[in-house]
């Protein structure tokens, strides 16, 4: 998005340059490769990148709001539901599409929010991958906040870790040596020595939780909740501990965010960057150009379950209506020029919310397809994961 930047970025790259910088990547994660890396960052030019930042902001005020508080009563389903919620969530994230007016300038557009982690320990692991490999100018940053990666790795280890001893703390997960985001917990533990443990491993004493290191139980005090709620329950996994016990551990982040900051958060906003959003349970008829809108799962990942092409017949045929939203459609603009097709951008606005919520990363997702899915990538090139930088 800024001319100069991209201009000199196309003709210095390489496929060999590429190839040695995603050798050195996945070499912590033992060279295996779970998900496509894409050939190049995004420059963010200023007049964009404020936009991304007020949005995000503005969107960490509501969250605050009495008003968000009594929308997100019953997100959390009644079986699911976990003791010992904190106050806010450790962490959000808050997707955007960047969008394209009449004018030709760019402009973002709310997709999605998530207060469950994404990918912190990666992508300051992949931040360090890129300025390794490819010169990127002077001043070109990732992190928000006057962050670097010391001061943002501090805040991330506080927000994981607080006063407890690291070996107390584990990153729980389903079978975590088969996650896509696998690359992400070796990150995790390279920084700061945590483990990441398969719930089947946990030992349930009373209410507190135990795992196995070199044959000795080893007391857990903090949990970093990877668990994905849907995947769970569409696991075959035995494990010996049920979230709904009153545990003697603190979860980081509480399992409840998942819920409540997510799909079912966006008919709560009204701004110019969110498009139109309703519960499907809620509409007494559909929109007149229903072909303008998507229709999406309130707790889905990577895409599962979305239906670009609404039609009442499809909205009719749904009987879970209170687990979907019908989202206005947002065009996503291609921006960033590659050696063949113009490729289209989301940006993620990564927080960390101990006292309040702090605004420190971002994760970006480059696509060519309908979506931005893996499954409608295939095949292409200069798609995939990447970061923003911004002066």
């Amino acid at each position: 998005m800024i001319p100069e930047l991209r201009e000199k970025y196309n003709a210095e790259f390489s496929p060999e340059r590429y190839r040695r910088f995603l050798d050195d990547l996945w070499t912590i994660n033992r060279g295996e490769v779970d998900f496509r890396v894409c050939e190049t960052p995004l420059f963010l030019q200023e007049s964009i990148c404020e936009q991304l930042v007020s949005a995000s902001k503005d969107i960490t005020v509501k969250l605050q709001s009495e008003a968000f508080k009594q929308h997100c009563l019953d997100a959390v389903p009644k079986n699911l539901t976990v003791p010992n919620q904190d106050a806010h969530t450790t962490f959000l994230q808050i997707d955007f599409a960047l969008c394209q007016d009449a004018s030709g300038d760019f402009y973002p557009q709310l997709i999605e929010l998530q207060g469950f982690p994404s990918v912190y320990g990666f992508q300051a692991h992949l931040d360090e991958k890129i300025k390794a490999h490819f010169d990127l100018a002077r001043g070109l940053g990732a992190y928000f906040s006057d962050h670097n990666r010391d001061s943002y790795l501090d805040l991330l280890r506080q927000a994981v870790i607080g006063e407890s001893d690291p070996e107390r703390t584990i990153l729980l997960e389903i079978r975590p040596e088969s996650q896509k985001t696998r690359i992400d917990f070796a990150c995790t533990e390279h920084y700061f020595g945590i483990k990441p443990v398969c719930l089947s491993k946990i030992i349930k004493r009373g209410q507190r939780l135990f795992y196995k290191k070199e044959n000795q139980e080893i007391p857990i005090e903090r949990v970093y909740n990877r668990v994905i709620s849907d995947e769970l329950q569409g696991a075959d996994i035995s494990y010996n501990f049920s979230f709904q016990d009153d545990l003697d551990v603190k979860w980081v982040g509480h399992p409840h965010w998942f819920y409540k900051i997510s799909k079912h958060s966006l008919p709560f906003f009204d701004e110019v960057y969110a498009p139109k959003s309703y519960f499907l349970s809620e509409l007494d008829h559909y929109p007149d150009d229903l072909e303008n809108y998507v229709l999406k799962p309130l707790y889905s990942f990577a895409g599962s379950g979305v239906k670009i092409d609404a039609t009442a017949e499809k909205l009719d045929s749904v009987s879970d209506r209170d687990n979907y939203i019908l989202q206005e459609k947002i065009a996503y603009d291609p921006l960033i020029l590659t050696p063949d097709d113009p490729a289209k951008v989301e940006v993620r606005m990564m927080f960390i919310w101990i006292d309040e919520p702090i605004l420190v990363n971002n994760l970006v997702r480059v696509g060519k397809g309908k979506m931005m899915g893996v499954n409608f990538n295939k095949d292409k090139v200069w798609v995939g994961a990447t970061a923003g930088y911004h002066f």
